[in-house]
């Protein structure tokens, strides 16, 4: 089986490194010679819940050759409508895309490569680039029921979804789902939530959690990113872990959203040193994905007439500081989210 990981930044180094490293052998693709000849020298070193140097074979997308059998997309959706074209060239029929790419990407995805050969997944463990060859793993995946949640769009459960879960299953343990969008769903509250707030603060995840204005923001985002999922005819499952289906997110009441903001500490409990792949962006000073995870969430409210004011400001902040409109971080959250939209969330219960 010929299988490669097109963007390999901090999830698909790792990911490079647990698959080589299992017996899996797999090409890391990625456009940053720099990260490319460091991992040609000196291996994937992967630091933080793990120990691991893994020597690896990095090319540029440039030199991909011949046909794969599997391509795991791990590049941000900024770059699909660049990227999906190249891989034409490298596709059989019977090849398979599996885009595991934050937000719901896989209408996007299978426009260009075909819906016979696209699946999806969720990933469930986090990462950090470190520079050049080097990214941290943020959890202790040993402590996971599954790092991946897969399947079709149309949850059909067949022969190719279990070649590529056979692949993934050289890192850990996948599960297969017949509900693959209900589970993108629940990512994307992962990432409008949690990643939106690391980005709109310049905090990592235990620093939005400590703060008690941030951590209420988490709630509010999630409310929306819930009832959004339902009007388009999913339903979110349980999130991170939390064995209950997160019915809590409705905040009909003080005690729901009590309830709420310890869900997210519980869940964010073991992540509390990441730091969201936007706001890495940020500090980098290259665009973010916030408008294909916060903007998702917004698209699909005016869609079907919900207000979505939290996930709205989050992505004006965002793209505020993409454009150097405001600062990355030392801004008073209550100035940035205005007290009128707590009112309004205090409202809507």
């Amino acid at each position: 089986m010929k299988a490669a990981i097109l963007g390999c930044g901090a999830m698909g180094t790792v990911l490079g490194a647990y698959l080589t490293k299992n017996g899996c052998p797999v090409e890391l693709v990625d456009s940053y010679q720099a990260h490319v000849d460091a991992l040609n020298a000196n291996g994937a070193r992967i630091v933080g819940s793990a120990d691991l140097n893994v020597p690896v074979k990095a090319i540029t997308p440039e030199q991909m050759e011949g046909m794969y059998d599997v391509i795991f997309l791990f590049t941000k959706q900024l770059a699909n409508q660049e990227v999906l074209p190249r891989l034409l060239p490298h596709l059989r029929e019977d090849s398979t895309v599996c885009t595991l790419q934050n937000g719901v990407p896989e209408p996007f995805v299978a426009s260009y490569v075909g819906k016979e050969r696209t699946v999806g997944g969720t990933v469930l463990w986090g990462a950090t680039f470190q520079g050049p060859g080097v990214s941290e793993l943020t959890q202790d995946i040993t402590k996971s029921d599954h790092l991946f949640e897969i399947g079709e769009i149309d949850g059909v459960i067949g022969q190719r979804i279990q070649m590529v879960a056979s692949v993934l299953e050289y890192m850990g343990p996948v599960r297969v789902s017949a509900s693959l969008m209900d589970s993108r769903w629940g990512k994307l509250v992962n990432n409008a939530c949690m990643s939106g707030m690391s980005a709109v603060c310049a905090r990592t995840f235990g620093e939005v959690l400590d703060d008690p204005v941030s951590r209420a923001c988490l709630s509010y985002l999630g409310r929306e990113v819930k009832r959004c999922c339902e009007a388009e005819g999913f339903r979110l499952p349980p999130l991170l872990g939390m064995p209950e289906t997160p019915d809590y997110l409705e905040l009909k009441d003080q005690a729901m959203f009590d309830e709420s903001q310890q869900k997210f500490l519980e869940m964010y409990d073991g992540l509390r040193p990441a730091k969201a792949s936007m706001l890495q962006d940020l500090e980098k000073g290259q665009l973010t994905e916030v408008n294909m995870i916060n903007g998702y969430v917004c698209q699909v409210g005016d869609k079907h007439s919900i207000d979505t004011p939290f996930n709205d400001k989050v992505v004006e902040i965002v793209s505020n500081i993409e454009k150097g409109k405001l600062p990355l971080g030392g801004t008073d959250l209550m100035d940035l989210f205005d007290c009128a939209l707590f009112q309004y969330a205090l409202y809507q219960r």
